[in-house]
């Protein structure tokens, strides 16, 4: 009788993010004030390629604004759930 063996790999990852100095502006969708990182920086924290971030965007789950200098942010606290989303289900 040959025997059946499983093996399961579970992966974590942990964000540490220290000496924050992100800008803080009020996001309306939070309704909450909120640091915002800017748009390219979001691919590096969420560990996601841009086409995904801009489904993210394009669908609302992200919240975006815009600088006065014109550089588009992100909302920090809709990145980090829907980052948290993706991993749980």
């Amino acid at each position: 009788m040959a025997k059946k063996t499983t093996i399961s790999i579970e992966t974590d990852s942990l964000l540490i993010m220290r000496g924050r100095n992100l800008p803080r502006a009020w996001c309306p969708i939070c309704a909450a004030e909120s640091e915002m990182i800017a748009l390219a920086n979001a691919a590096v924290i969420s560990n996601l390629d841009r086409p995904a971030i801009d489904e993210w965007l394009n669908s609302g789950e992200l919240h975006r604004s815009q600088a006065a200098d014109g550089f588009e942010l992100i909302c920090l606290n809709s990145l980090l759930a829907r980052v948290q989303i993706n991993k749980t289900g």
